[in-house]
């Protein structure tokens, strides 16, 4: 009869709702047009779906992954490329910040994603 969302989903979608853009500009910023399909891709599946499949962990847990920027000192991937091009002055750093903090407090509001690396105490 009515249907039941995991615990903060609803959340999480009106969070790419709202900040689809951003998104999409941070992972074509910083891991170009590949990571702007996925998030474009993630951002789809998310903002239709009831149930947290596998798949969208992963997804999710990947754009985390590019915003804290957790692959840039890998010479192998290419988020260090992409990191390397940008200028630490520019508005866009501190916009890309604040968006990553948003998006992992939206991800601690889920129940269904435990593989989130809780960030070290400093």
């Amino acid at each position: 009869m009515f249907d039941q969302f995991p615990d903060g989903l609803a959340e999480l979608q009106d969070f790419f709702l709202t900040h689809s853009e951003g998104l999409q500009n941070a992972s074509l910023l910083l891991g170009g047009k590949p990571e702007l399909k996925a998030t474009a891709d993630l951002i789809d599946d998310i903002c239709t779906t009831t149930v947290l499949t596998r798949r969208l962990k992963t997804g999710l847990l990947r754009l985390l992954d590019l915003l804290t920027l957790q692959h840039i000192h890998d010479p192998k991937r290419p988020e260090s490329a992409y990191f390397a091009d940008l200028d630490p002055s520019a508005p866009y750093v501190e916009d890309i910040c604040l968006l990553s903090e948003a998006y992992f407090d939206v991800l601690l509001c889920l129940d269904a994603v435990d593989e989130i690396p809780l960030p070290l105490a400093a």
